[in-house]
């Protein structure tokens, strides 16, 4: 049997994704230069940005190449049109809420930052995250086609609803992003933990090679992203990777929960379970005793993912944990089974880059998704 002959309409859809991603990376070309850059015919790349025109997707730019006198034909610059849209990037953290919007090309456009106080209530959260939305999308004058979001809580996975744990740092309530940002984006709101979001970034980096591993954030809060042949694993409910009551070894040299190690050594916030990172770094360093407990503590931690996850290599992330590398370098490998361990490559907010990455991958899909009508 011979296959399949592939329609006229998928050959012509195939043609126009193929020309709207050379857009997307190269921001402007020609019919010429598209033609050239992606092996097909002039007259195909003519007829695909005719229709992608029409369907206000792309857009002449007005700007000509040099032409005329010998020098060939004057050609057209194409682009992408502002009417394909832009996401929307949300960090929600103890500090406060960040929004961005991005267009396709990576770019992003506006930035508004809109702080919380503490400990925040859900419904100052939500005030903020609806404001800062607001803020950054209105100098865009675009279409805000979705959202994702990354939230510093642990996320239901089905719903994207933050969820309240015991003991959790950051007293967020039941916030349900997903509500909050439906009215003012066309298509879904995306909501995430942080450290998710942080793997995501890291594995970015290099892609290829960072396929199994296991990042641990240590900052205000405690948290681990499992990635697993290049994917996090989110667990059933969402979360997986939820650190904070893994029994360790304490100050004391017995066993009890992570969280707890740090109101043993007087490192918390007043009145909270989040970690003063200040003063977590200020006595590390001034105190050899406190520095081996936390090594200690961490790496009695990686022992029990290890253990359950086999990771290639673990990842130590957030504000403080790189600055503890040697100790729990030294403490884990004494430990019966380890593997490498090293710094996140990624330090300058590496959840709402990871959250960034995201968001510009569904922009991009969806603009190529775009309904076209086909010619007769």
């Amino acid at each position: 049997m011979t296959a399949a002959k592939p329609s006229l309409e998928l050959l012509r859809s195939l043609t126009d994704e193929h020309v709207l991603r050379e857009l997307m990376q190269a921001r402007r070309l020609t019919r010429a230069d598209l033609a050239t850059r992606s092996g097909l015919s002039k007259p195909t790349v003519g007829e695909s940005v005719r229709r992608l025109t029409e369907a206000g997707l792309v857009v002449d730019t007005g700007e000509r190449t040099p032409g005329g006198r010998g020098r060939g034909r004057v050609g057209s610059y194409y682009a992408l049109a502002d009417t394909v849209g832009t996401a929307l990037v949300i960090g929600i953290a103890p500090d406060g809420v960040v929004a961005e919007c991005v267009d396709a090309y990576g770019d992003t456009l506006t930035r508004a930052h809109h702080e919380i106080s503490r400990p925040a209530r859900p419904e100052q959260v939500t005030a903020a995250l609806r404001t800062a939305a607001t803020q950054a999308q209105r100098s865009t004058g675009r279409a805000t086609r979705l959202a994702v979001v990354s939230a510093a809580d642990p996320v239901q996975r089905t719903t994207g609803r933050l969820i309240r744990l015991p003991d959790a740092p950051f007293l967020l309530g039941e916030l349900d992003p997903v509500d909050v940002l439906a009215p003012q984006v066309q298509g879904p709101v995306v909501v995430d933990n942080d450290v998710n979001w942080a793997a995501q970034a890291e594995r970015d980096t290099d892609p290829r090679s960072l396929t199994d591993f296991a990042y641990l954030f240590l900052g205000e809060g405690l948290g681990c992203a499992v990635v697993s042949d290049g994917q996090v694993r989110r667990g059933h409910a969402g979360l997986a990777g939820e650190i904070a009551h893994l029994v360790t070894v304490g100050p004391d040299g017995r066993a009890t929960r992570f969280i707890e190690v740090f109101g043993d050594l007087g490192l918390r916030r007043p009145g909270s379970t989040a970690i003063d990172v200040d003063r977590l770094r200020e006595l590390a360093d001034a105190s050899s005793a406190t520095r081996e407990a936390l090594g200690a503590a961490v790496s009695g931690v990686l022992a029990a993912i290890v253990a359950l996850t086999d990771p290639q290599l673990v990842v130590l992330g957030g504000p403080w944990g790189p600055a503890l590398l040697d100790t729990v370098t030294a403490a884990f490998g004494r430990l019966p089974r380890h593997v490498e361990l090293r710094a996140a490559r990624l330090t300058r907010e590496p959840s709402l880059t990871g959250a960034r990455n995201d968001a510009l991958a569904r922009l991009r899909s969806a603009i190529v998704a775009a309904p076209r009508r086909t010619p007769a």
